[in-house]
């Protein structure tokens, strides 16, 4: 639990605020290697994340991947493509493509991001393709943020490479959309263990941050009517013809 005075300035900035979030979805993609009801670090982070959504009247879910069955593999059904089952579409459909916030939170590994996180990111690059309604890549319009947890070295690293992934296949990235905790170098305590995250106020400041960024963000996307479709629509590339100029067509 965070300190109690630090709670309750988050829940007064949360009391104070007037713009209307009602209407806003997120989905949090936990990537952590345990599965539910297992206690999970990064869980224990998110939730700072989720408290700020949810209180201004946000809509969240909260996904641990590794609860469902999904093989790796980057495209959209992967029963098409020699496994039995795969229950990512189902997922992708019920709450990514309707969210206009995805958040990707992850443990550290070894310096990196979990497998479990690295095969949602090749997942979600297999919807990546699809189109909105106005011609562009099915991400454009939604708002990517990172959450990371660890007890060594390699917050900024994982950050990096996600809030890449997610740039490259369309989506907005607000202003310091990553939050990270890291022990001491070396095994030690995570982030639940002695209450020792919810003291650093650091992660904690930059975690409200993120959450307040994710939502202005897509609430200026979503009144604007996401990102204008001049210069960015597909349907204005034929990449049936090898002679278009397209730097994507494959023959």
């Amino acid at each position: 639990m965070l300190p109690e005075s630090v709670q309750a300035f988050i829940d007064a900035e949360i009391a104070a605020n007037t713009t209307d979030f009602a209407d806003l979805r997120a989905v949090y993609l936990n990537g952590t290697l345990k599965r539910s009801p297992e206690v999970s670090h990064t869980d224990g982070l998110l939730a700072i994340s989720r408290h700020v959504l949810e209180g201004v009247g946000a809509r969240v879910d909260v996904v641990r991947t590794v609860d469902y069955d999904i093989p790796p593999g980057v495209y959209p059904d992967m029963r098409e493509h020699g496994w039995e089952t795969d229950e990512f579409p189902d997922l992708y459909h019920s709450l990514i493509e309707p969210a206009d916030i995805v958040v990707m939170a992850t443990p550290i590994w070894l310096g990196d991001q979990s497998s479990v996180t690295r095969k949602m990111v090749e997942r979600l690059y297999g919807w990546s393709g699809e189109l909105n309604p106005a011609g562009q890549w099915s991400y454009y319009g939604k708002v990517g943020g990172v959450i990371v947890t660890g007890n060594e070295d390699g917050g900024k690293h994982c950050s990096a490479q996600l809030l890449y992934a997610l740039s490259h296949i369309g989506f907005t990235i607000p202003p310091q959309a990553d939050a990270y905790w890291n022990g001491e170098a070396g095994p030690g305590p995570s982030y639940l263990d002695d209450n020792r995250g919810a003291q650093n106020h650091w992660t904690t400041r930059n975690t409200v941050f993120a959450a307040w960024n994710m939502l202005h963000t897509a609430r200026r996307l979503k009144d604007a009517g996401g990102i204008p479709a001049h210069g960015n629509v597909t349907f204005n590339w034929d990449l049936s013809n090898p002679e278009h100029p397209n730097p994507e067509y494959r023959s």
